[in-house]
This record gives structure tokens, sequence and C-alpha cells, in this order.
């Protein structure tokens, strides 16, 4: 596979294709497997059919008391998280070529940048095509034990409708990385866009009248499409603006990459004809190791303190919504039953907003999976060896570089503490605010234990799988702790997750021991890496 381009490029792609194709096939495969004892009775069925228009806003509820209306319904957005697959990817093919300078080489041989552009995006597009095909074999494993309407038609077109929007953002990725003189601002930008326009999809069914704000998501049209529920086919409107708008993006992605100068960007700013100036000696960011690297991570660190606060705000308005609705059908017979079963007194925006908190520390989780790769890349790329050079102690370099991040992430606990309260208290949401504290804050060693976990892997592995599995761990403990307990999974399993020692903070208030675990094994993590870069040879 090693003899042209597009073959090495798709080599390259084996683990994602498996890694991610599998494990989504596999959750699929597990709720077509266990949704029927969720209504294995009428008043079960009838419990579920009630609840499911209390959180239209994540999906619309269409017979989700089926295997495959249940996985659309419950699951439907967090599939996007694939997505971030192809926008590490793509943001890396030529922008992250153009920086180690391996596409002089590689343009060399000779060969066109037309042709090597195309290899590349080619082999993309048939890496995202396998895995739709393992989800929809997989996943048709699941259903051929419980859902006899789910078809290996309708499991492979779900697949491939996953594959297709993951298939735009990397596009989007590759289009924006031709304004970028570096990879990692193209995919922060991307991936702040994917959560932007998953919002945007959210609006039309939460606020009334503003269909038009969801059509101009790519999300929208993501979802129009229902395989998996019976009687529901591929939307051909959809499928034909998500096709039109991967191939728009991708051609004036290429165009602008041939007529550029290697190592370039499509907008050059006019520099200011002036006297050279003096080298900055006295810059406040060249005093230490932690002042650099916290002047390098501060402006996505700025941009991720944005989305993150940004939508936790937005989850405060959900909250409320469906607390309203939910007291609403409380209220009636069905609603009364349902409460003395579940032996719940009642119900709050906090009870609510707490089950929503979880997105947050998984979006903290992504910022700092973003910093790992780009520790990982620094190294690979030559640019610790120029700073090690200075000289500069190694354990100084890393140790510096994670408190900046540190800094980073306590800052974005902070603003997003503070942009929920404000939200709340503008609403008349009553929260405790200590517990607000607890769980805001409490997800600041979360997102450090991924950035050590990232740190450790550095020292063995190459940058595109270090982030690879980095990324598709974070997804499995998402997985586990978002989706394990519905499909009643032990809670052995659910203690693999650092995500269950983060627990539910906004309503039990602090827990010392899981707080304890997540810094100990964080702790460790850190120090395995330092120990392995302060001895490995750099580079390798």
């Amino acid at each position: 596979m090693l003899r042209n381009i597009y073959l090495k490029t798709l080599r390259d792609f084996r683990v994602g294709i498996l890694g991610w194709g599998l494990g989504w096939g596999l959750l699929i495969a597990a709720i077509f497997t266990t949704v029927p004892s969720l209504v294995s009775t009428p008043k079960a069925r009838e419990a579920l059919i009630a609840l499911g228009p209390s959180f239209a806003w994540f999906a619309d509820p269409i017979k989700i008391d089926t295997p495959g209306g249940y996985a659309t319904w419950k699951y439907g957005l967090t599939v996007l998280v694939v997505a971030l697959w192809p926008i590490l990817a793509e943001s890396r093919f030529l922008r992250g070529d153009e920086e180690r300078g391996s596409l002089d080489v590689l343009l060399s041989a000779p060969r066109g940048r037309v042709r090597v552009a195309i290899e590349k995006i080619a082999a993309m597009w048939t890496a995202l095509l396998l895995m739709a095909l393992v989800i929809g074999l997989v996943g048709l494993a699941g259903a051929r034990k419980s859902a006899g309407e789910v078809t290996l038609a309708s499991t492979v077109l779900y697949g491939a409708n996953l594959a297709l929007i993951a298939a735009f953002f990397g596009s989007l990725a590759l289009f924006i990385s031709q304004f970028t003189r570096e990879r990692r601002t193209a995919a922060g930008w991307t991936s702040g866009l994917l959560l932007v326009f998953a919002v945007m999809d959210m609006v039309h069914r939460v606020v009334k009248g503003a269909d038009w704000i969801s059509q101009l998501s790519p999300v929208y049209y993501y979802n129009l499409s229902k395989p998996l529920i019976p009687g529901y086919e591929a939307d051909a409107r959809g499928f034909l603006v998500l096709i039109g708008l991967t191939l728009a993006l991708t051609a004036v992605a290429v165009w602008l990459f041939a007529r550029r100068d290697v190592g370039g960007v499509v907008i050059q700013m006019p520099e200011r004809r002036a006297k050279p100036a003096a080298l900055p000696a006295g810059d406040w960011s060249l005093g230490s190791m932690y002042a650099r690297s916290l002047a390098m991570v501060a402006w996505p660190a700025f941009w991720w303190t944005v989305a993150i606060a940004g939508f936790a705000g937005w989850m405060v308005i959900i909250a409320k919504q469906t607390t309203d609705q939910l007291k609403a059908l409380m209220s009636s017979s069905l609603g009364a039953s349902l409460m003395k079963a579940s032996g719940s007194a009642d119900i709050t925006a906090a009870s609510i907003l707490s089950l929503l908190f979880i997105f947050l520390p998984i979006l903290l989780m992504a910022f700092a999976v973003t910093q790992a790769n780009a520790w990982s890349a620094d190294e690979e790329e030559g640019r610790l060896e120029i700073l090690l050079s200075t000289p500069q102690p190694r354990v100084n370099v890393l140790l510096g570089r994670f408190a900046a991040l540190s800094t980073a992430t306590v800052a974005i606990a902070l603003v997003t503490l503070a942009a929920t309260a404000a939200t709340a208290a503008s609403g008349g949401i009553d929260l405790n605010a200590g517990n607000l504290a607890v769980a805001s804050l409490t997800m600041i060693p979360v997102g450090l234990l991924v950035a050590a976990l990232g740190y450790l892997f550095s020292g063995w592995l190459r940058t595109a799988i270090d982030t690879g599995l980095l990324s598709f761990l974070v997804l499995i403990w998402f997985v586990i702790s978002f989706i394990g307990p519905g499909l009643n999974w032990p809670d052995a399993t659910q203690k693999a997750s650092p995500l269950y020692y983060y627990g539910n903070p906004l309503l039990h208030g602090l827990q010392v021991g899981n707080l304890l675990v997540l810094l100990a094994v964080a702790a460790a993590a850190l120090v395995l890496a330092t120990a392995r870069f302060a001895r490995k040879d750099v580079g390798v």
C-alpha cells in the first residue's frame, strides 16, 4: 500500500476505520439489543413515548418505542463526535505537511499539487465509506436479534449518512486550513463551527418559527435522514445538500492550494514598510517556559472558552424549557404514575441541567486533546529540538507547557461558571451556588487527565496515532458514561471512565474521594510522561 499517495494515506487510516467503525457499530448493536427491555410492557412503552417530546430539543422523538427510533432520538447528535477524526486528519493533510516541510519533498517527486491533494482527499472519503460499511454490518448483528424491521440497507445508510456529515466537516477543515498557517488553528476553528452548527440545528426544536436558522446548519440536513426508523428512509434532499457542500468546499480548497505558495496562506496581510524591529528580548512571554507556553495556548484557549461557556449558557435555557414541559407532563395522570414509579418527588431545572452538564467535561476533554496534539506535533516536527538547544532542561519544558495548559483549563472553567450563573440568574433559575462552582471546577482535573495521557502517549506514538487514540479514548468514555447507564452496563464498566468520578456535582456537591482519584491518575500519568520524555530520543 506504499505505491502511491492514495494507498499510503488510506493505510494510515486503518486504525481510524476499525476504531470508529467497530466502536460505533457495537454501540448501535448494543442499543438494538437492549431497547426491547425498555418497552417490555404497555405501560413502559406509553411512558417512554410520553417523555419523548420533553427532550425534543436534542432530536425528533419519532417512533421512539422502536430500537431504531430510540437510537436515533436519544443518541442522535452524539454521533457528531465521529467528525473529529476527519477534522484532525484533513487539517493535517496539506497544512501539516507544509509545517513539517515534507510537502516540499513530496512535490519534488515530481507530482502536481492537485494530484497530491485529490489522492489524499480520496483516501479520506474511502476511509469514511469503509467506516460506514463496518458500522452497518456490526449494527445489523444487533438488529438481527431484536429488531426485525432493521435491514442491512438501513444500517448501511445510517453509516453513510454519518460518513457524509463527517466528510463535510473534514472538507471544511481543509478549506479553513488554506487561510491559516498552522493546522491546529484550522482544526480548532472547525471544531468550534461543529459545536455552533449543532446548536443551530437545535434552535428550531426550541424556538418556534426559527426553522430558517436551523436550515443554515449542515447538521439539519444530516438529521433529515432517519434510515433506522421503520417507515423512514434516507432523505434525498439531505444527502444532496451535504454532498454538494462537501464537493464545493473541497473543490475550492484544492483550487486555493494549487494557487498559493507552499507554506503560505490565501490572504496575506500587507507588511508595513518600516525599519526592522529588534528581537523581542524583553517580551513577557520569553521570560520562562511557562510564560512562553501560556502565550502559545492563549488564543486557542480564548475561543474554546467562548464555545464552552456559550454552550453552558445554552444548556441552562434548554434545562428551563425541559423542566417546564416535564412539570406539565407530571400534572397528568400518566405523569403522576411515572413519578410514583420512579420515586421522584420533584423535577427542578437543576436536576435537568445536571443531566446536560456531562457535555461540558467532554468539551474540555476535546480542548485537552488539541493541546496534547500540539505538544506531540512540536516534537515530531523538530520544534522541541530547537527549544532544547537553547539549552532548556527537558523536565522544565514539559512541566512549563503543562502548567500553561493547566492555567488555560482553570480559566475556561471559571468563565464557564460565571456564564452559567449569569444565565441562570437572568432566567430566574435557582441553582445551588456551591454545587454549581463544584460542577464547573471539577471539570479541571478531567481535562488535565486527558492532557497528561496525551503527553504520555506521545512518548511512544506518532502524532496522528497519539491524537487518534486519545480522541477515541474520549469517545469510549463518553459512551460508557452517557449511554452505558441506559443500557444497564455494570458498575465495573462505568468506573473505567473518568466521567464516573466526575459524577453529578450539580446535585450532590463535592465528592472528595472521586476528586482524589482523578487527581491521582492525572498526576501519575504526568509523572510517567515526564520520565519518558526525559530519557527518550526527541522525535523518536
